[in-house]
């Protein structure tokens, strides 16, 4: 089972110097794609970061692997 909250990301925790309140919860502005708009229709597409090619896929099982 996929235990993974994608909203866990966005946040950072900061330590508080109130000691009732020891940590609090900062949010992250993260540009956030949906799959459909990066693969539109395909089930493979390339990156190229600093010069190298990476390929993104959707697998069968419809989840996301990152090959250099």
């Amino acid at each position: 089972m996929n235990t993974h909250n994608p909203n866990d990301f966005r946040y950072r925790v900061r330590r508080s110097d109130d000691a009732s309140t020891r940590f609090d919860r900062i949010p992250l502005a993260v540009r956030t794609l949906s799959s459909n708009t990066l693969f539109q229709g395909e089930h493979e597409i390339g990156i190229e970061h600093h010069g190298a090619l990476y390929r993104l896929k959707i697998t069968r099982q419809g989840k996301l692997i990152l090959n250099k």
